[in-house]
Formats: C-alpha cells, structure tokens, sequence
C-alpha cells in the first residue's frame, strides 16, 4: 500500500472533509460518490484511495493523539500524515503537505504506547465506558475485533442459484470466493471486488449480506404460505432471504417509514426475482392498527445504536453519543409493544438489532416479556463481531395467548 499520486491524496482529503463535517454524509456514500466521479482511477488506486479513507475514520481518535490536537476542516492533511507515518505507508511529499511538522508525531510514535483505552481502540471516552459497563473485562476483544476490516461476503439468491454455482459463476469473471460453514447460502470473497459490476449481480444471483445478518432469516423459521411481516424492512436486506426461503410463496409485507428505502426494496425485488414482497409505507399508526393478529411471522429488526456493525460502518462511532443511546432504547420498547400486536396468536416473531449492547437486547426482551405474558421467549442467540463476522442479537418469541 503506497500513497504517489496527488490527485488520490486530495480525493481522501475531500472526502474525509465531507464525512466529518458535513452534516448527514455517511462515509459508505462519499466514498462511492468518490469513486464514481473518477471513473479513470484503476481498480488499484481504488483500492488504495478506500482503505486509507475508512482506516483514517476508524483510528481517527488515534491519530488524534498523534497530531496533538482534534481533528479540523483546516487540519485533514496532518490527520493524514499522522496515519501515513503510523501505518509506516510509503508516501511522496506532495504539496499539501507542505509546513506539516512531523517531529511532534514521530516523537509520540516512538513511544510506542497512548494514555486511554479509548484511544488505544479509538472510540469516543464515553463509549469506552459503556462497552465496559455493559461487556466487563470481554469488551477490548470485541474492539480489536471491530476495528478490523469487514469482509465481503455475499448471500446467494436461492430463487436463482446455488452457493457452488455462484462460486463458479464469480470465478469466471475473476473473482474467487467460497463457501462459509455453518451458513447454508453464504459466500466469502478471497479480497475486496467491486461486485456490482459482475453480470451475476445484474442477474439477480446475490445480494451483499453479513454472515451473521444471514441468520436472522433462518432464525424466524419461516414457511411457504405464511403471511410474514418485516416491520423495519429498509432497503430489504432481510426481506428479500425470507422470500428465498419462502420459494416466493405465501406473502411478506415490508413496512417502513421511509419511503426511498422501500423504492430500493421494490428494485432490488424485481432484480431477485421476489414475487412475494408487498411494500406498505408508515404513514401513521393505522398501518400497523390494519395487520392487528394478521402475521404468522413477524421480524422486528429495531434501530439500534449498530455497534455491532463498526467494522464497516466505522464513522457510525462518531456519529452517535449517549444520549442517542437512550432514545433509541426507548424507540426500541415502543417499536416491540406497538409491533408485537401484529402478530396472531400462535405466531412467532424475532426482535433483532446489530448491537452488541445488553441493554439494546436481552434487556429489552425482558422487559416486554415482563408486560406481555401473552408472549413467551423460544430462544435467543447473540453473535459477537470477535466470532468473526458482524455483532448481532436475536431472540425468538412467540405468542401464546
């Protein structure tokens, strides 16, 4: 990995710029805007140009401390040096860099070692408290785990494919991959592809999707000719391996209350080839009031704080402070309570989250059980991002009465 063009040195700038100071831009849509407007960049500049993008967001309190100071508009080349210099990346002294003293952080990298633990994994202080609070002496683990990159893994499309004949399909177009164990439709890139340009992708033969987040699908224990609810079904993700499991039969409504996420959801569908997929906007609490004891199946997939998700959401950590915390775990009841009435009786449903806080899972589940005896926990299952993949929660619920 070396940094000797100009023009890829200002790319990473920019975009850091934009990531960190501009209101709502999140790292995942700068970069493909990036990489988008330089259409001339080879597959290696790209490569170049993304890995010290999302390693600068993910160490960014590191290279901080580096620095001597935060993080500003006018600062983004020193922040870039500090992880040139710390990631021992070869670079050419472009003019930009110019009247950038490099002494201060030579000296504290010599060190070889930083005050915090927060700046050891480089999180927000107050993060480092509630990791602890919450996960005990385990939590550094699951930091180190989560400031590694995520890796590319793809869920083949049962409604057109196999894993094995995905696999032979990416390998004749130079990509080679292979299957995960213990994940019946998961496929694991060798490196890091840009996929959607294959023709497999186009044909509709996998969609981009965690491992871990691949298990929720199983999880609900769906069935053709069930009607299935996903309550916070987004861009479609998880919608679209219930129709896969479901063989396109029976039908899965995907409610959201963004309406850009479901026009996604209808395009990805079509591309799938998912028949069975109605998509209902929330415009008000009527919506859900209509599917009142109608789902067999009901898959609440709650906004959490996506802690388990930093390996490749990395400027989500910079993003989010306590206080979002705590709303979102009251959203979470409210979502859970309001929710569950969808469900008929004798049917089950999974409340999932990406979070790898206690009290964003179990925590929750208990007490909507504590005030709903009508439901009953079947199982529960959590994953943890040191297992390799994403940080996930799931619980099984069902009601009884």
């Amino acid at each position: 990995m070396e940094l000797i063009h100009r023009n890829l040195a200002i790319g990473i700038h920019d975009a850091l710029q934009e990531t960190f100071f501009e209101k709502n831009k999140y790292a995942d849509k700068v970069i493909e805007r990036l990489l988008k407007a330089n259409k001339k960049w080879g597959s290696q500049d790209r490569a170049v140009v993304s890995e010290i993008f999302y390693n600068i967001i993910r160490w960014k309190k590191r290279l901080e401390y580096y620095m001597g100071e935060g993080v500003k508009p006018n600062n983004v080349y020193k922040l870039m040096i500090a992880y040139l210099l710390w990631s021992k990346t070869n670079y050419k002294k472009f003019e930009e860099f110019d009247g950038i003293k490099i002494a201060d952080i030579l000296t504290k990298l010599k060190k070889g070692t930083v005050p915090t633990k927060a700046i050891e994994h480089s999180i927000p202080e107050w993060l480092a408290e509630t990791l602890e609070k919450e996960l005990g002496e385990k939590w550094e683990k699951e930091m180190y785990a989560l400031n590694e990159q995520a890796p590319t893994v793809l869920r083949a499309n049962s409604l057109r494919t196999t894993t094995k004949e995905l696999i032979s399909d990416l390998a004749d177009e130079n990509i080679t991959s292979y299957p995960v164990r213990n994940y019946p439709d998961a496929v694991q890139l060798e490196e890091k592809k840009n996929v959607f340009l294959t023709t497999a992708f186009k044909e509709g033969l996998f969609e981009v999707q965690d491992a871990s987040s691949q298990k929720i699908g199983y999880f609900l224990d769906v069935k053709e000719g069930q009607r299935v609810v996903d309550a916070c079904a987004g861009a479609g993700g998880k919608t679209l391996h219930l129709a896969a499991l479901m063989g396109n039969k029976g039908q899965i409504i995907a409610l959201d209350i963004f309406d850009w996420k479901l026009a996604e959801l209808r395009r990805r569908a079509k591309r799938a080839g998912a028949h069975n997929i109605e998509t209902r906007l929330i415009t008000d609490n009527k919506v859900i009031k209509r599917l009142h004891d109608k789902a067999d199946r009901l898959l609440i997939d709650a906004p959490c704080s996506g802690l388990g998700v930093l390996k490749r959401n990395p400027d989500s950590k910079w993003k989010i402070d306590q206080d979002f915390i705590d709303r979102i775990k009251k959203e979470q009841q409210q979502i859970i309570q309001d929710y569950s009435k969808m469900l008929k009786k004798g049917g089950k449903m999974v409340y999932a989250t990406c979070s790898i806080l206690p009290s964003e899972n179990n925590e929750q589940v208990k007490e909507f059980l504590k005030n709903n005896p009508n439901f009953k926990m079947i199982k529960d299952e959590k994953v943890m991002p040191s297992e390799g993949y994403d940080g996930f929660y799931m619980a099984l619920i069902e009601r009884v009465s």
